[in-house]
């Protein structure tokens, strides 16, 4: 007979650990449920994800987390998109804003519109019609008017903050909900004969940890789904070949810009985030490529102040788990695949995990069909923000090293495939299912990496095209009214820190 599960085990600490203890601390704990994250001070954490795309609002909102206080014990700052430099020729620039193009009519997406009116006098570019855009080169910030025909209603936004002060804040709030937290290191795994299912683990020491429900949070290594279930990793390096990366943080910038920076190089492409204390550097390459050594010192040449530390090399490889829920055991995080941080997708897809375990939670028999459900659907947004980040490298006409003539002319996946071909003729554009990336992403991207499509859909041509003009100009001028009121974004940081605690 099957009954709820009485016992949740964590193994691993830093981001994916401890928002999965955070969140079971608040939902699962019960006063039945008895949850336990087991972690190693001796095990170094990745720590490069310090950039977020908007559904992390959601998340903390779940968590009943304060923004001040979140933002204040991170370091954070906000962030309104991603600045891509060099990708299309080398010598470009574009920006992938968060939120919406412009406003949709009768059903049309807004760069219909633009694709037909593009060429007249003061229409201008697309991204004079995205709040976070116009905000965003002002060097401003505000959160989104709750009016929703005001002209910066469509901005929306997300952080950047340091991983390790995240871990750490989530981890306070996690053992004031009741989470244990215990200190060691898994040794290996004691299965259940009959079902296969993990028992328990033995750490080094030889204590011996029971559960029901084990989550894996153990990073690349993978413990639990990789070694002890043997999941196999299926591996996307033929798409994106980029395994390694260097990181350094240096002094703070200032100004601090409210947006992530993404800039290609010869061999790969370097990360900018901007945070209160400090900023996040790091290059993420081809080991095929460029070499370690010559990857440190091409970093070291382009950042802006002086480092704080001493780079730091991490390996990797860019792919996921075949599933990543087997028996009683569900990976989140690194433990279940990894996509490198272009999009900032790393923490998204721990919440997504955790989100839909929730959903899909379990009793002590394990049903297939909700393991079924939850590797379908992690699946899906895996493959799909894979196609997304495999776009910004196909789509270039850099022919300047063997890494971009490589990634120019490889096959890409069928699935990607289609979403260019749409989007090349009539400007055509479908999300399906619950993938992570709108509409107005995969605009901005395909025009910013030089995919302009040869027309428009038909559509539009019933409309009046005088009077729609005149609209999207007036829309167009609002916008940069609107923005020229906003306050610095540094400002609206120095406010925050020195706003009084909550808690």
């Amino acid at each position: 007979m099957t009954r709820a599960i009485g016992q949740v085990v964590i193994v691993g600490g830093g981001t994916a650990g401890w928002m999965m203890a955070a969140a079971a601390g608040r939902f699962l704990d019960d006063g039945q449920r008895r949850i336990t994250l087991i972690e190693s001070d001796a095990i170094g954490t990745v720590g490069v994800g310090e950039a977020t795309i908007p559904p992390i609002l959601k998340f903390n909102r779940f968590l009943g987390i304060d923004e001040g206080e979140f933002l204040r014990a991170t370091g954070g700052s906000f962030k309104l998109g991603i600045e891509f430099v060099g990708w299309e020729t080398g010598q470009d620039r574009y920006f992938h804003p968060f939120g919406t193009f412009g406003q949709d009519v009768e059903g049309l997406a807004f760069h219909q519109l633009w694709l037909k009116l593009r060429s007249r006098d003061g229409i201008g570019p697309i991204g004079a019609y995205s709040p976070a855009d116009v905000v965003a080169r002002r060097g401003a910030f505000a959160p989104p008017p709750p009016e929703s025909r005001a002209p910066l209603s469509g901005l929306a936004y997300a952080y950047h903050f340091d991983a390790s002060l995240y871990a750490a804040f989530l981890r306070r709030r996690a053992e004031e909900d009741g989470v244990i937290r215990i200190e060691g290191r898994v040794d290996r795994t004691e299965r259940d004969e009959a079902t296969g299912h993990v028992r328990a683990l033995i750490l080094d020491d030889g204590r011996r940890i029971e559960g029901e429900l084990f989550v894996d949070c153990s990073g690349f290594r993978s413990l639990l789904l990789g070694d002890a279930m043997g999941v196999e990793f299926e591996d996307w390096s033929h798409w994106l070949p980029c395994d390694r990366a260097v990181a350094v943080p240096t002094r703070r910038s200032d100004p601090i810009i409210p947006f992530t920076r993404a800039t290609a190089h010869a061999a790969g492409w370097q990360w900018r985030i901007p945070l209160q204390h400090r900023t996040g550097n790091g290059l993420v390459y081809s080991s095929a490529h460029l070499s370690d050594d010559d990857a440190r010192a091409l970093l070291l040449a382009n950042i802006d102040t002086e480092p704080t530390a001493e780079p730091r090399h991490l390996s990797f490889r860019a792919g996921r788990r075949q599933r990543f829920w087997s028996g009683n055991v569900v990976a989140l995080g690194l433990a279940g695949g990894f996509l490198e941080p272009l999009e900032s997708t790393s923490i998204h897809l721990i919440q997504q995990g955790i989100s839909k375990l929730f959903a899909l939670f379990p009793d002590t028999g394990f049903g297939r069909i909700e393991r079924d459900e939850y590797n379908r659907q992690m699946g899906d947004q895996y493959d799909s923000i894979r196609d997304f980040i495999i776009l910004h490298y196909h789509a270039t006409r850099r022919d300047d090293s063997p890494f971009w003539r490589h990634l120019r002319t490889m096959a890409v996946p069928d699935s990607l495939r289609r979403k260019i071909d749409l989007f090349r003729t009539k400007g055509r554009v479908f999300r399906y299912d619950d993938e992570l990336f709108a509409v107005p992403s995969w605009v901005a991207v395909m025009l910013g990496q030089g995919i302009m499509p040869d027309g428009y859909d038909p559509v539009v041509d019933a409309l009046d095209a005088d009077r729609l003009a005149d609209g999207i100009r007036r829309l167009r001028a609002g916008m940069a009214q609107a923005a020229a009121t906003l306050p610095a974004h540094g400002d609206v940081l120095a406010r925050i820190a020195a706003s009084p605690r909550v808690r």
